[in-house]
C-alpha cells in the first residue's frame, strides 16, 4: 500500500499543491516562487528519497515569510497523512551531516507530539533573497502538523548556505530513518499502542 498523500492548502496569502510519495527514489518538482527554498526542498526530496512536487504561489510581493511557512504546514501535514496510524514504522530517526566546514545533526521522534528544538544560531542576514530567520518557521509549520518532535542542532559552521543546508539535509535523512518500516515492529513503537 502506498504511503502517500496529496494535500491543497488556499488561504488569502498562500495557495499550496504538495504531493509525498515516502517511498520514492528522490526525485522532486518543486516551483514555489522562493528559489532557495526550492534547492533546500529538491535537496530534502533527494536525500530523504522521497518524491516530492509543490507547487506555491503566495504573496511574495510583501514577503517570503507566509509562503515559507505554510509550505512547511503543508509538508507537515503530508507526512502525517501519509503515515496513517504508524503500524511498523521506526518512529525514532537521526542523522548527522557535514558540509565542508559545517556539522549538523537533526533526530526525530514521530512521536504524534508536536515539538521543535531550533539550536541554529545564524546571523540576520539573506541568502540571495531569503531571510534565514524563515527556515526556523519552516520547521515549526512542520513539526506543529507533522506531530513530530525535532531536535536541530548546528554543531560548528560559518557559511550561512551550509548550514542551512546541512540543517535541511539532515532533516530528510532523519525522517527518511525514523518512516522506515520495521518487519520486526507490530503495530506501533509504542507501550501505549498508539501514536
Amino acid at each position: 500500500m502506498a504511503r502517500s498523500a496529496v494535500i491543497e492548502r488556499i488561504t488569502k496569502e498562500t495557495q499550496i499543491k504538495l504531493s509525498l510519495e515516502i517511498d520514492g527514489k528522490g526525485e522532486a518538482q518543486v516551483c514555489t516562487s522562493v528559489p532557495f527554498l526550492d534547492h533546500m526542498l529538491d535537496l530534502f526530496a533527494r536525500h530523504g528519497l522521497f518524491d516530492l512536487k509543490v507547487e506555491a504561489r503566495g504573496d511574495i510581493d510583501i514577503d517570503f515569510h507566509h509562503t515559507v511557512e505554510d509550505i512547511g504546514i503543508v509538508l507537515g501535514a503530508a507526512f502525517k497523512e501519509a503515515l496513517g496510524d504508524k503500524a511498523g514504522i521506526r518512529r525514532y530517526g537521526n542523522a548527522v551531516v557535514p558540509m565542508d566546514e559545517t556539522l549538523a545533526t537533526v533526530a526525530t521522534d514521530l512521536s504524534g507530539r508536536p515539538f521543535l528544538v531550533y539550536n541554529v544560531s545564524l546571523p540576520k542576514v539573506k541568502i540571495g533573497d531569503f531571510d534565514v530567520e524563515l527556515v526556523k518557521e519552516f520547521f515549526q509549520g512542520f513539526v506543529n502538523h507533522c506531530g513530530a518532535n525535532l531536535h536541530v542542532n548546528l554543531q560548528y559552521g560559518e557559511n550561512v548556505h551550509h548550514i542551512v543546508e546541512a540543517c535541511f539535509k539532515a532533516a530528510a535523512r532523519a525522517l527518511d530513518q525514523a518512516t522506515q518500516l520495521d518487519p520486526r515492529i507490530e503495530g506501533v513503537m509504542s507501550t501505549k499502542g498508539k501514536l
